[in-house]
């Protein structure tokens, strides 16, 4: 499983000092994009663990 995580805050984007120009605003865009693909791929291979996962593994409604 993937563990990537940043110090940005979840679902948004912040600027410090004056607003980036248009290269700056790119670059930090497209890793925002990156991050976010980092954590859909972290959220699909926890499905895929729990889908895998056998029945009786699971915790029953008393246990959670």
């Amino acid at each position: 499983m993937h563990h990537r995580h940043h110090g940005h805050g979840r679902g948004r984007i912040h600027f410090r000092g004056p607003f980036p120009n248009r290269q700056e605003l790119l670059a930090r865009l497209e890793s925002y994009q990156r991050d976010l693909e980092q954590e859909l791929a972290d959220v699909a291979d926890l499905i895929e663990h729990l889908r895998d996962e056998a029945p009786e593994a699971a915790p029953t409604p008393q246990e959670v």
